[in-house]
């Protein structure tokens, strides 16, 4: 078995602690030779734990390929609105490219992308990692054998979990489209990707309501302050107070781990004093959607509703598939698919193994992926390539503009049309 050697930009969440444990458990399959990253502790902790020495660090991508080529391929983890500079650069210097999602919140950039890896001939992998987790492998597999006849309509919900959304979009990195991308592109990406993948044609028809409804100064409570620390006359009961969540053990809520680094209590609550994550969730800089729907029309005639909301006491997915000769239901969070044929009438549950690691086992499932790719010398076709996430990327685009519009309907071959003819144009 050939081992790949690859380099990181981004040794954050993503790029250490989602990817690397797959490395770490298969050194025979894949070697890091590099990592660039600006956070001097997290590069440290990068270092050390892939055992690189000082040579192979870098404080910025530029650095890292501005050198003579070191791999045969990139993974680029960075933050949302830093995606497209380093992947161009990387494609145009010869490296395969594993790219964290999304792919840019420009859906320009998201086009010129696809465009330069098809003509590099480099492969470009997008982390639409649900795609290879138990479920929805076999949510795929049901719908592409038929069992449920032709897809008709679907009904497609994800649940965030109130504390998740609290930690990740109203605190954190994703919670102004300013500063990252709009909820739709940054989180529900995923669930694009799985909609266009299980449908299986082009979307046609999109449009979308939604908004910022709860988390805002209008509804912040009486005797709230700015920070949970500065004496909020309600912190005590709260169910966002981050003295009581980020202080929890770290084994028990992960996302207490996130604040800071290392995650010691005494760097979480100078975390929490000084930081976003200490800021009365009713009084941050956070612009992006708690709820939003998007409705869908395909050119086979499937028509897709899917949900998203930030109000849910659990992070999960539940799908319903509609066909003309049955019904599937899915619960991610359990694993449990449940198959109604109506020629028998009669109901199957399958139970898929669901997993503890990231994302229900799909992290560790694109690396496996993305490195058989490279070795087998295929570049094009691949589950989550380029390619393929464009269209369910341009569907995100869709929506966010139709949100915008107070729901207009977007045309989407039109929409594509005008991405496509600005981007060759400003290609010339």
């Amino acid at each position: 078995m050939k081992t790949i050697k690859l380099a990181v930009i981004g040794a954050g969440a993503r790029g250490f602690l989602s990817y690397m444990p797959y490395v770490q458990r298969f050194p025979r399959e894949a070697e890091v030779v590099a990592v660039a990253e600006p956070n001097n502790e997290r590069r440290t902790r990068f270092a050390e734990a892939l055992h690189l020495g000082p040579e192979q660090l870098y404080s910025s991508w530029e650095e890292l390929l501005s050198q003579p080529k070191l791999c045969d391929a990139v993974l680029i983890c960075t933050q949302d609105q830093m995606h497209y500079q380093p992947t161009i650069a990387a494609l145009r210097a010869g490296y395969h490219v594993l790219l964290e999602k999304p792919m840019s919140n420009n859906p320009m950039e998201c086009v010129d992308m696809e465009r330069i890896a098809r003509e590099e001939g480099r492969l470009l992998s997008i982390c639409h990692v649900s795609r290879y987790t138990p479920f929805w492998q076999k949510m795929k597999q049901i719908t592409h054998d038929g069992l449920i006849g032709d897809v008709i309509s679907i009904q497609h919900n994800e649940n965030v979990g109130y504390l998740h959304y609290a930690h990740s979009f109203v605190r954190g990195n994703w919670r102004n489209d300013a500063l990252s991308s709009p909820m739709i592109l940054a989180k529900s990406c995923h669930d694009m990707d799985l909609i266009r993948w299980i449908v299986d044609a082009d979307c046609t028809k999109v449009s979308s309501f939604g908004s910022l409804g709860h988390f805002h100064i209008d509804n912040a409570p009486a005797g709230s302050t700015d920070r949970c620390t500065d004496g909020c006359e309600v912190e005590h009961t709260c169910p966002y107070s981050a003295l009581r969540y980020y202080m929890q053990d770290t084994e028990l809520n992960p996302f207490a781990a996130l604040i800071a680094d290392p995650p010691s209590e005494t760097n979480r609550m100078k975390a929490i004093l000084e930081g976003p994550y200490g800021k009365c969730v009713y009084r941050t800089d956070n612009n992006v959607v708690d709820h939003q729907t998007v409705n869908m029309e395909f050119e086979n005639g499937a028509t897709v509703i899917f949900s998203m909301c930030g109000f849910t006491r659990d992070m999960n997915r539940i799908v319903q598939i509609m066909g003309t000769k049955g019904e599937v239901r899915g619960d991610l969070l359990s694993g449990r698919i449940d198959l109604f044929e109506f020629s028998s009438g009669t109901q199957s549950v399958i139970q898929t193994l669901t997993s503890n690691s990231g994302h229900q086992g799909g992290d560790d499932g694109i690396m496996r992926q993305f490195l058989s790719d490279l070795r087998n010398g295929q570049y094009i076709d691949t589950l989550t390539s380029a390619e393929a996430s464009l269209e369910s990327h341009l569907m995100a685009f869709a929506a966010e503009e139709s949100r915008r519009k107070e729901g207009a309907v977007v045309d989407m071959k039109l929409f594509r049309q005008s991405l496509s003819s600005t981007v060759l144009s400003e290609s010339r």
